[in-house]
């Protein structure tokens, strides 16, 4: 016969001791319909009953008894081996997001979580996939921008983001002053999807017939525009720097809510993870301030 899962293992030994299904699934992260299936599983691997179910919960056959004396004391020992580790990976936690947020929102905030909590390291995965918390067991969460639906995860919704024209200093002064001419009449670059229709039609103007240039990617739309060729449509929370810093200037006050959202999405595995609760608490806090202070304006 082949070995037994371990996590089987772990959660008959689980089942017994909490003589509940439910109550042993919670402690396992687990819903109760997969230790069930475990536990049959486990059974038909043995040949033999292993729990004995009744109204009142669960409890241990003659032979489930005899299997959890020889096999518990090992569960924790192994447990014990690598208590040390577990309470390392407590106090390092992995976040999964693009690298235009990671450089634009997260990382100019991040120093005062470290400041706080200096026993806690993060690590920050830029990265344009969505990671896959199955088959990446060690990132504990992502910033995510979309609609708060992936499927399998616990999604909380941090602020939206709001679409503006911009351009450079530089472009400004070549035609003239921001109110010099009519937008439609810029060379501005094209999103790709329709947002400039949406923006122009929000504004009761005509979009233009042409677009200088067409862009597919949010940070190329504001590098171009930072470089002076043309105007994007640029989202707020991304070019907040730039604006700040002076490299790219707004062209108008009038803003597009933009369909999707960001959000924190984790498994429900992270809620066990120390630094990802103390990182949940603080990164909530620091979204509710910038949405109140309206972030998306810069000043």
């Amino acid at each position: 016969m082949s070995r037994p899962p371990l996590h089987a293992l772990q959660g008959f030994v689980a089942a017994v001791r909490h003589g509940n299904l439910t109550r042993a699934a919670e402690s396992l992260n687990l819903t109760v319909s997969a230790l069930s299936h475990q536990m049959r599983a486990l059974e038909e691997r043995l040949g033999y009953a292993l729990l004995a179910r009744g109204a009142r919960g669960v409890s241990p056959t003659a032979d489930g008894q005899r299997l959890l004396e020889r096999i518990a004391p090992h569960l924790e020992a192994i447990a014990d081996a690598l208590h040390p580790y577990a309470a390392r990976r407590g106090q390092v936690l992995t976040i999964s997001l693009l690298p235009s947020m990671a450089s634009a929102w997260l990382l100019p905030r991040l120093g005062g979580f470290l400041s706080a909590h200096p026993d806690i390291e993060v690590n920050v995965q830029s990265q344009t996939g969505v990671v896959d918390f199955e088959r990446s067991p060690d990132v504990d969460a992502a910033l995510r921008v979309g609609r708060g639906q992936w499927p399998g995860t616990v999604a909380e919704h941090l602020f939206d983001d709001e679409l503006a024209p911009m351009a450079s200093p530089d472009l400004v002064a070549r035609m003239g002053g921001i109110d010099a001419r009519p937008l439609p009449e810029w060379p501005l670059l094209g999103d790709g999807d329709g947002q400039w229709n949406r923006w122009f039609a929000q504004a009761g103007q005509q979009p233009p017939s042409r677009y200088v240039a067409v862009l597919d990617d949010t940070e190329a739309h504001h590098r171009a525009a930072a470089a002076g060729v043309g105007v994007a449509l640029g989202r707020m929370t991304r070019a907040r720097l730039l604006l700040e810093a002076g490299q790219l200037v707004l062209l108008s006050p009038r803003r597009l809510r933009t369909a999707n959202g960001h959000w924190l999405v984790y498994p429900e595995r992270s809620r066990q993870h120390r630094g990802f609760t103390l990182f949940r608490e603080w990164l909530l806090e620091q979204a509710t301030a910038y949405a109140q202070s309206d972030g998306s304006r810069p000043g």
